[in-house]
């Protein structure tokens, strides 16, 4: 490169039209996944206190957001149940049943806008437990790994007959992946796609989604021994490794913004489908921004979508996934 004044990397960003020409990044609707909080009722949309602007829908208005999402561009839902406390066990055996809330919002939306959008589901044990674990516990509250795992292979199952276009595990044990892979593909499920939530790391942020889920009141401890240590790089490569081996299509790390050199990392490393998940604690912090006069909510908004897609991602899930799409079709 010649230097100063034959090179003034400022002419380029003159203009606007120079600015568009140039840019090496964009971000449409269509690298957006709608995070969407189910619950019992019809007609119900319940405000989350914790995350201003974002509602718990009962059935009917979850399948109208999605008719919003396609109108929008948006291609994908992420769907997670606010499940009633009497639908709650010790062992989740609410996640089994094939007429739960989650499989009744799958069926609906599919009924409704079929493939126009897909339906991501989550399959952890946490929306079901009365322990508010992902998983099975023993008398100590330790999670069982491998007993876990058996019941996720049905939960996956179970969403798969309901007509689930992606199956998203988020419960970070060992080796479920490959079981659920392998359960999908004997049960005629080929195309079903599995998003690993594969470095998910035991954060600050998710206090909000465990609001929204009716978990947060309920749980027992923490999620330490399962969810990833915030200090470890490493590791999460090897997590990644671990879930494509046994047959992800593509992988998520969780939580996005604080995390993003980690996505940077797999992404070169692998050079797969990399998604990030904008959690609820960071949407909450724009939100408080906004509220006291310190940030522009559609500047930071697409800020930090760009973030994303400049690290690499394939796409990301964000509860600002709507507004994002107007700002983007205004």
């Amino acid at each position: 490169m010649s230097s100063y004044p034959l090179t003034r990397l400022r002419r380029t960003r003159a203009t606007a039209w120079s600015r568009a020409l140039h840019r090496e990044v964009l971000v449409t609707p269509a690298d957006l996944i709608w995070p969407l909080f189910v619950t019992e009722g019809q007609g119900v949309e319940d405000p989350i206190a914790s995350l201003p602007g974002v509602s718990r829908w009962s059935v009917d208005g979850i399948v109208a957001r999605a008719k919003e999402a396609v109108a929008l561009g948006i291609p994908c839902l992420a769907l997670f149940p606010n499940t009633q406390p009497d639908r709650r066990s010790e062992n989740g055996e609410e996640a089994l049943n094939p007429d739960n809330l989650m499989c009744r919002a799958i069926r609906a939306i599919k009924d409704a806008c079929g493939d126009d959008i897909g339906v991501l589901t989550d399959v952890a044990l946490d929306p079901y437990t009365s322990h508010g674990q992902d998983g099975l516990i023993d008398n100590a509250g330790y999670v069982l790994n491998d007993a876990t795992v058996e019941v996720l292979v049905g939960q996956s199952l179970n969403q798969a007959a309901a007509g689930a276009d992606v199956i998203a595990p988020s419960d970070m044990m060992d080796g479920r992946i490959g079981a659920i892979r392998e359960a999908l593909e004997d049960a005629g499920h080929a195309n079903v796609q599995i998003m690993s939530y594969a470095a998910k790391y035991a954060s600050a942020f998710y206090g909000p989604f465990r609001d929204a889920v009716g978990s947060s009141g309920l749980l027992k401890g923490n999620k330490k021994t399962y969810q990833m240590d915030p200090g470890n790089a490493e590791e999460a490569l090897r997590e990644v490794e671990m879930d494509l081996t046994e047959g992800a299509d593509s992988v998520m790390v969780k939580p996005g913004l604080p995390y993003l050199d980690i996505a940077v990392r797999v992404k070169q490393a692998f050079g797969v489908p990399v998604f990030a998940y904008q959690v609820s604690g960071e949407y909450a912090m724009i939100e408080a921004a906004v509220a006291v006069g310190a940030a522009d909510r559609d500047a930071m908004v697409l800020e930090t979508l760009l973030a994303f897609k400049r690290a690499g991602c394939s796409g990301v899930l964000t509860y600002h996934a709507a507004h994002a799409a107007r700002l983007m079709g205004a």
